[in-house]
């Protein structure tokens, strides 16, 4: 299976997997919305809060994913990649938005508690069973949609999965502080835990922002990934006199390459084309969704590592 027909299977498990995110989250929102009131549970509400901004950027995700995995046209001729690095900027913000809501409410409920208000309708048991149904359901759901984010090597399906991560921890938080107050009665852990919520929520905004925002500013290639692109191109050394100016960067899931080749001057420009696409090849075959451009230049008459190449016809440089 060629380099394109995985991506188009990698591409379909996506959009699989970006549906999964909206169905999932649609059951914990009108779960965790129907306890939280039946509670007045300021934690619970945060916690169906959370999952509603999880629902929304899985919306945008599953539209994201879309409209990236579409071949470039006449006005996007790099592609579309880039609509997964806008869509988690967009989630960013959401994720920012709720953390402060949250944080207000809770800071409300503080108060009620200090002027001696009850804030707590009973139930407790019920959240916390759901509260349990819910890290249950995020835990699978967002291994499935990581598993499938970091093969396909989607920004908007990552984060995602990352929204739903943060969820489980919020929600083992949420289920604890609830065991704590039906065993103790004391409230305010109720608003503590939603403000922990709050913070933990605003993490995950920073992160994801930093992420996407590094994608924008087309980042370069990792590390691994450059070492790979130049040890191909060392491999094949005795076919040019040297390589520069190797510069990369990614767009979504898609990766762009492009250097300058120094050839013997001489050389046939049927042959340093044919070498070009052989190169391309070997370094497309280690790394998938990449476009190389290489820009060829003769090498100087009396370079001296011209001399010793075996492609080398400069009659006036024979080879040693």
């Amino acid at each position: 299976m060629d380099n394109n027909n995985k991506y188009f299977m990698a591409h379909k498990e996506i959009t699989s997997v970006a549906r999964l995110s909206i169905y999932s989250n649609t059951f914990l929102l009108i779960m965790k919305l129907g306890a939280g009131f039946l509670m007045g549970s300021i934690s619970v509400i945060s916690e169906a809060l959370h999952s509603g901004i999880d629902l929304i950027a899985a919306i945008i995700a599953n539209y994201s994913v879309k409209k990236a995995g579409k071949p470039a046209d006449d006005i996007h001729k790099f592609g579309h990649g880039k609509f997964e690095n806008v869509s988690g900027t967009i989630e960013a913000i959401l994720i920012f938005i709720a953390a402060l809501v949250i944080l207000y409410e809770a800071s409300g409920k503080l108060l009620d508690i200090y002027n001696g208000e009850k804030i707590l309708k009973g139930y407790i048991g019920t959240g916390i069973v759901i509260m349990g149904v819910s890290a249950a359901v995020n835990i699978i759901v967002s291994r499935k949609i990581m598993k499938v984010a970091r093969k396909a090597e989607s920004i908007a399906l990552e984060a995602d999965a990352y929204h739903l991560s943060t969820d489980v921890y919020t929600s083992i938080g949420v289920f604890i502080g609830l065991v704590l107050i039906q065993v103790t009665e004391i409230e305010i852990f109720d608003p503590l835990l939603a403000i922990i919520v709050a913070f933990i929520i605003l993490k995950a905004s920073y992160d994801l922002t930093k992420r996407s925002v590094s994608g924008i500013m087309d980042m370069k290639l990792s590390d691994k990934e450059e070492n790979i692109i130049k040890s191909i191109i060392t491999e094949h050394y005795s076919q040019y006199a040297e390589y520069h100016d190797l510069r990369t960067r990614m767009s979504g899931a898609e990766r762009y390459v492009d250097l300058h080749l120094v050839v013997p001057k001489n050389q046939q420009v049927a042959e340093a084309h044919e070498f070009c696409d052989h190169l391309e090849k070997d370094i497309k075959e280690k790394i998938p969704n990449l476009s190389i451009l290489i820009h060829i230049e003769p090498c100087e008459a009396d370079c001296e590592i011209c001399r010793k190449l075996d492609v080398c016809k400069m009659p006036d440089n024979p080879v040693d």
